[in-house]
């Protein structure tokens, strides 16, 4: 219950109110309420009647800032003088916002009134569903922009990370496909997954990428069947985005099984989306301001290949060997490393090693280190490598911090970034050791988009860290800006089954668009995690 909070500073109160509903008392920054919701008033004395008609008021904020006088939308109960009731059957819609006054014409029956006048904004929410009734009040509009990401399917569900959430999955897009009121489905990334596989494992089994590729669609038929169902009917765009799990799939394997899927790249392994009439919106997978997940070009000497796989890679072939062989507790003996004092470049390697000695304690296996059992011939590595591959050593003549993977990783930082893209360069300290966070993506939302002069961003949607969340923020302009992480699919998560639904503005002269926060269950049913209201979106 929001609470009513006059100055005193200003004015003695002599009635007090409260509401049953989130207060906000900007405009700009409306709370968000299901239509459902029933909007109470409650007066610390009981009121005089007579004053209430002119002392209470409900607006309508249209998108050029007038507010329109919904007239009289009033009830009381005469059992209950001290509350009073806002009728929304008569003057509330799905989809606009309100401004609700209340005024110092308020009177009680012993006289006392409101001495300062105030006003509440909130945002109606839609009735959400994905029935093929749709949702009434956007008659049959398709407008909705709906964000899945993380599926993380596999070629093979003795290891896979999606098999019991397979048939809630294909449930749910059989209902996006239904819903008359979905306009596009953005994948954000980790569709296929071609790291979570065990060490020992041959990624392809002797075979080429596009024969992994098929051979994930083939094992999770019916999600693919629901997937190119939609796209084949042609009503909703369904919009692939690459994530790091599958920055290796290009365009030929996509269209192999998903022909006709609309696709977005920019360099290799990386791909950013903003629908052509919502510029407002971003969507990507985030994986590309994570120093562990990025296209990495540090190897390519070593190979002698374009590569790009990152040493994230790495840790999740060793750390899904970890997890079958049910994290073994094992004593580890690292060779050990020190601080030196070779400069700052050496110093970013003693962090490396500490991440890396910190993920091989938390996920060991029973290989050890020196083992060459991480089994590749994927992206110009053909060869077997061991754990110690990855880890940085210490010569024991100079000091120095050497490492056989990824040598020059820390000095290439910068450029990696260049090569990807990145708007906002981060600085390598902070990228060492904050990009195992899921935080650390999070901020980079605002750091990248909402902080950033060159952006204009107001709604920023990524996955990869499996942590369905909102955050909100303003601008210098005083604008709401939103970012939702989408969440995953896979079995065993938190909170899982998640999705974003992004809703404009339903008319011109409507202020509110909607950045929600879902839950899918396996009974089919819908639950709403968070909803945020923007508005002056253009």
């Amino acid at each position: 219950m929001g609470f009513i909070l006059l100055d005193s500073k200003k004015t003695v109160k002599s009635l007090n109110v409260k509401t049953n509903i989130p207060s906000s008392y900007k405009v700009e920054d409306p709370s968000v309420i299901d239509s459902a919701e029933r909007i109470e008033l409650i007066f610390s004395e009981d009121l005089d009647m007579s004053s209430v008609k002119d002392g209470i008021k409900l607006y309508k904020v249209k998108s050029d800032g007038k507010e329109e006088d919904m007239g009289e939308v009033i009830d009381f109960d005469e059992n209950s003088p001290s509350i009073i009731h806002i009728n929304k059957s008569e003057a509330i819609s799905e989809g606009e916002e309100y401004k609700l006054s209340i005024t110092d014409k308020v009177k009680s029956v012993s006289g006392s009134s409101l001495k300062q006048e105030f006003a509440i904004y909130f945002a109606v929410d839609y009735s959400f569903n994905l029935s093929s009734e749709g949702i009434s009040d956007l008659d049959n509009q398709r407008t909705l922009i709906v964000c899945i990401s993380d599926l993380h399917l596999g070629a093979n569900d003795a290891y896979a990370e999606l098999t019991s959430n397979c048939d809630a999955l294909v449930n749910f897009l059989e209902h996006i496909r239904a819903s008359p009121n979905v306009k596009e489905l953005v994948i954000a990334g980790d569709l296929i997954d071609e790291w979570f596989i065990p060490m020992h494992l041959d990624t392809f089994n002797g075979k080429t990428q596009l024969d992994f590729t098929k051979a994930v669609a083939s094992n999770n038929k019916p999600v693919f069947d629901a997937f190119n169902h939609i796209i084949k009917e042609g009503q909703v765009k369904v919009t692939y985005v690459p994530g790091n799990h599958d920055l290796l799939i290009d365009s030929e394997d996509i269209q192999s099984i998903m022909p006709g899927i609309s696709e977005t790249r920019d360099v290799r392994g990386l791909g950013v989306y903003t629908p052509s009439d919502f510029p407002e919106l971003v969507i990507e997978h985030g994986h590309r301001y994570n120093f562990y997940c990025a296209p990495d070009y540090s190897n390519q000497t070593l190979t002698q290949t374009d590569t790009i796989l990152p040493p994230g890679y790495f840790f999740t072939r060793m750390a899904t060997s970890s997890v079958v062989q049910g994290r073994p507790k094992l004593d580890i003996n690292f060779p050990p490393v020190q601080k030196n004092d070779l400069g700052e470049a050496q110093f970013l390697y003693f962090l490396y090693w500490n991440v890396w000695k910190g993920l091989i304690s938390d996920f060991p296996v029973e290989e050890g280190l020196d083992k060459k059992a991480i089994n590749t011939g994927i992206d110009g590595f053909n060869d077997c490598y061991a754990i110690a591959d990855l880890l940085p050593y210490q010569n024991s003549e100079d000091d120095h911090i050497d490492v056989n993977l990824y040598n020059g990783i820390i000095e290439g930082w910068d450029e990696r970034q260049s090569n990807n893209l990145v708007p906002v360069k981060i600085p390598t300290d902070e990228a060492v050791l904050k990009g195992a966070f899921a935080s650390h993506l999070d901020n980079q939302s605002g750091v990248q988009f909402f902080k950033n002069p060159d952006s204009y961003k107001r709604i920023v949607i990524f996955g990869h860290s499996h942590e369905a969340r909102v955050i909100t923020s303003f601008n210098e302009k005083g604008e709401k800006q939103v970012y939702v992480n989408s969440g995953t699919w896979i079995d065993k998560n938190k909170c899982t089954m998640t999705f974003v639904v992004v809703i404009p503005p339903k008319s011109e002269n409507s202020t509110p668009a909607y950045a929600n926060l879902y839950q899918y269950t396996a009974e089919g049913d819908i639950k709403k995690l968070e909803s945020q209201a923007l508005t002056n979106i253009k």
